[in-house]
């Protein structure tokens, strides 16, 4: 039995990400199972790129697509379907994200979508792969 099932989405996509969201819905709706939605923002405090960006610049992405998810989801699922969803926001790298949260939430089921991969995706690998590959919980891709 499922009890918790883990949605990860790509907020910059909404149009492709509808289809992952009410898959996501309805496998939790089957199961009776809580609905977790979690985005990723990229870490932008990194040494990297730390010194373009103001201190506060990762709180204010975070908490934009923290509000920008809540909106979407509630469009796909509906307001009072939204009102029992969790809505997440990572910060880092968004495999890596997933896993820990799939994790850290004891999620049964992760579902995420997949895109058409590309030559470079093959020697790298694509979030979705990654997922798959390194998830001690089951995966349901959407394609």
């Amino acid at each position: 039995m499922t009890k918790t099932i883990l949605c990860a989405i790509d907020i910059n996509r909404p149009q492709p990400e509808r289809k992952v969201l009410e898959w996501a819905a309805k496998l939790a709706d089957m199961e009776n199972a809580q609905l977790d939605v979690v985005t990723v923002v990229p870490d932008y405090g990194s040494a990297v790129v730390g010194a373009f960006f103001s201190a506060d610049h990762t709180a204010k992405a975070k908490k934009h697509a923290h509000d920008l998810l809540e909106k979407y989801v509630g469009e796909v699922v509906g307001s009072e379907r939204n009102v029992k969803v969790r809505h997440i926001v990572g910060v880092g790298t968004a495999y890596h994200e997933i896993l820990s949260l799939a994790e850290k939430d004891g999620a049964d089921l992760i579902v995420l979508g997949a895109h058409r991969p590309d030559l470079k995706d093959y020697l790298l690998g694509p979030n979705a792969a990654r997922v798959v590959r390194h998830s001690t919980s089951s995966v349901f891709v959407v394609r």
